[in-house]
C-alpha cells in the first residue's frame, strides 16, 4: 500500500537546471510612479452640508453653529413631510390608520370579489 497523495513517478526523473542558472533577482522592488509622488489635499477644511464657499462666516463657525443648522434643517424637513402630499400620501395615511382587523377584512372582501370574477369567467368559458 502506498501513500494516497503520492504520485507513481519519481520526482527526480525529470532533468533540472544546473547550479547558478537562476534568473538574477532585482536588488529592490519596483514602485509604481503614482506611489512615488506625494499626494496633497488642497483647500481649507469644509463643514458637511455647508455652503459651497468655504470662506463664509457660517463655515468658519464652531460646532455649536453646525448643530443649530442641523436642527433647523431637520425642522424644515419635518414641516415639508407634514404638508399635503397628494393622492398617494392620502392613501398611505389611510393604510396606516387601518387596524389589523380592518386590513384582514378588506383582504377578505378583495379575495371574495376575485373568486366571484373567476367563477363567472369559468362559467362563461364552459357555456
Amino acid at each position: 500500500m502506498g501513500n494516497l497523495c503520492s504520485s507513481e513517478r519519481d520526482p527526480f526523473s525529470q532533468p533540472g537546471r544546473p547550479l547558478g542558472t537562476t534568473p538574477p533577482t532585482p536588488t529592490s522592488a519596483s514602485v509604481p510612479a503614482a506611489a512615488k509622488s506625494p499626494r496633497t489635499v488642497g483647500g481649507p477644511p469644509r463643514t458637511l452640508g455647508g455652503s459651497s464657499s468655504p470662506t463664509t462666516a457660517a463655515a468658519a463657525s464652531g460646532p455649536d453653529d453646525a448643530r443649530q443648522r442641523a436642527a433647523a434643517a431637520a425642522e424644515e424637513r419635518d414641516k415639508k413631510a407634514k404638508q399635503g402630499g397628494g393622492k398617494l400620501k392620502a392613501k398611505l395615511a389611510q393604510r396606516r390608520a387601518m387596524t389589523d382587523a380592518d386590513a384582514l377584512e378588506e383582504a377578505s372582501r378583495t379575495e371574495q370579489r376575485q373568486r366571484e370574477v373567476d367563477e363567472s369567467a369559468s362559467a362563461l368559458a364552459h357555456s
